[in-house]
């Protein structure tokens, strides 16, 4: 599989080479250097849709949009991150394991990430992040020996709820400042709508779905402009978008649950 570089902004850097071969060591270095964060500070949003906007494929999960291609940008994304955040619906709903480099940081309202697959050998890598109502069943979610060695931080909450800038002040307090977020997209859209994201990196796969899985949740918020950094494509006709977000907005009240 071949991708192929159709846009790069000046300010992204040198447009060379123009085409990679998926799967061979020398492009995953290229792909680690073009998705490195310009900021040691960064948020990144990484999100695979259909053209029709749904984050699940016929398989009911994003796996079913994904390919070797998209593969390996999100293992150059993860590769150049601190950590890898998602909502615990998602570590449940998707399978998450844990990164090759980055920690994997769970966020979750309810305190319920049963059904995990997290493996005990790399829970030193994990970080769970949940209201002070919520530790108990935390602890009793993860299951030993996960709970002695994955770390635990609470925020604080409105009536069980975490605002999204608590979430990202907490994970730089212990030094995870390059981020990016992997979904699900209730969590996404409330990084959105709290006009904390630095970059948007989407996928697009060539198909149309009615899933009702808007790819950035259901939750409405206001308008924020972007600026594209670069676009690539592969022989399958998925594209690959770097979107600068352009800061337009104040940030708004904590958003719904996870």
């Amino acid at each position: 599989m071949i991708l192929r570089l159709l846009h790069r902004s000046r300010e992204a850097g040198p447009d060379v080479p123009t085409s990679l071969e998926v799967g061979c060591d020398e492009t995953q270095e290229i792909l680690k250097e073009w998705y490195r964060p310009p900021a040691d500070t960064w948020l990144r949003i990484n999100l695979i849709a259909a053209v029709s906007g749904d984050a699940a494929g016929v398989d009911g999960t994003s796996d079913s949009l994904s390919n070797p291609a998209d593969r390996s940008i999100l293992r150059a994304i993860r590769d150049v991150a601190d950590a890898v955040v998602v909502g615990a619906a998602s570590v449940r709903a998707e399978g998450y394991r844990v990164p090759l480099t980055a920690k994997l940081v769970v966020v979750t309202s309810s305190g319920d990430l049963s059904g995990h697959r997290i493996a005990p050998e790399r829970a030193d890598r994990v970080v769970v992040i949940c209201p002070a109502a919520a530790l108990d069943r935390v602890h009793e979610s993860l299951g030993r020996p996960l709970r002695e060695l994955a770390t635990v931080l609470v925020c604080p909450d409105v009536a069980g709820r975490l605002a999204p800038a608590d979430i990202v002040e907490a994970l730089r307090g212990v030094g995870l400042r390059s981020l990016v977020c992997e979904g699900g997209p209730s969590l996404a859209g409330q990084f959105l709508h709290d006009s904390l994201v630095d970059e948007l990196c989407l996928s697009t796969s060539p198909i149309v779905i009615g899933s009702g899985l808007p790819v950035f949740g259901t939750e409405r918020f206001d308008a924020s402009a972007l600026s594209l950094d670069q676009l690539l494509i592969d022989d399958l006709s998925s594209l690959y978008a770097r979107w600068k977000v352009l800061p337009n907005s104040a940030p708004g009240e904590p958003a719904a649950s996870l």
